[in-house]
């Protein structure tokens, strides 16, 4: 099986003035995405996911990377990350979550962009025109909420029913005039440990 891609699309977002105040570093966001069919789609409820994830995964990995890595610059460049997939009306989240939550798409980005940090991830089911949602943490370090940022976009004829739209997005610099500290001075301050930042 080979997954077939119907589009796809890059879209790059400079905030020049947040809150009235020119940014001192403009905030670039970046999206790269891919429609897909839907490799479960008309089977009815299939069992065993498996064999698409792994020829499919693969392929949407490296392109989706890619294609941010090119729009960047350099993986190095790429400060904060996440994925995201909203499948057709005719598919189930699980085969949206199927294609981005595994390591077979998820590591190509990671490895790209040296990243340390989970990839922030959205898994969704809509129509055409559907609100993509993309967050977005440090790639480094998730304490950091400078870079706690969402892309939101949608493609106005994605996904179809039988369609996947999978999702990459990235940011070069975090939110303009950002004044809300990090997560380590809340649990200095409320005397918790990091690895387990509810003190339960």
């Amino acid at each position: 099986m080979t997954i077939q891609i119907r589009k796809t699309g890059l879209q790059i977002e400079t905030t020049l003035i947040e809150g009235g105040k020119p940014a001192q570093v403009p905030l670039k966001l970046f999206t790269a995405y891919a429609v897909v069919k839907n490799p479960w789609a008309g089977r009815g409820f299939v069992e065993d996911l498996k064999p698409e994830i792994h020829a499919a995964a693969p392929i949407l990995g490296e392109l989706l990377t890619k294609m941010i890595i090119e729009a960047v610059g350099s993986g190095d460049a790429v400060e904060g990350y996440g994925k995201s997939a909203v499948v057709g009306l005719d598919g189930e989240i699980e085969h949206a979550s199927a294609l981005i939550h595994t390591l077979r798409f998820g590591n190509h980005y990671r490895q790209a962009v040296g990243a340390k940090s989970y990839l922030a991830f959205c898994n969704t089911r809509g129509p055409a025109n559907a609100p993509i949602m993309i967050p977005l943490m440090d790639k480094n370090d998730e304490g950091r909420r400078s870079h706690y940022l969402t892309i939101q976009t949608a493609i106005p004829d994605a996904p179809a029913a039988d369609e996947i739209v999978i999702a990459l997005g990235a940011s070069v610099g975090g939110r303009p005039h950002h004044r809300i500290g990090d997560r380590y001075q809340d649990l200095k301050d409320l005397g918790q440990d990091v690895a387990n930042p509810a003190g339960v």
